[in-house]
């Protein structure tokens, strides 16, 4: 199960949630507050570790 990031419409608070794929979080509550149905916010995903260069990148690497 993915965790989805979500924000209170009232207080602002951010909280993640592990979830089902493709829930709605219209049965969550607010950690903070207690308000229903927060907003599902996008997030990145965490990086996995690797990097790229760009091509602008090589010249810092004696390459061109």
């Amino acid at each position: 199960m993915p965790i989805y990031e979500y924000k209170c419409r009232k207080c602002d608070y951010r909280f993640d949630v592990l979830q089902k794929v493709g829930g709605d979080g219209r049965e969550l509550k607010c950690p903070e507050c207690g308000v229903d149905n927060p907003t599902k916010v996008f997030s990145t995903f965490a990086g996995g570790g690797s990097s790229t260069k760009s091509s602008s990148d090589c010249s810092s690497t004696g390459f061109s």
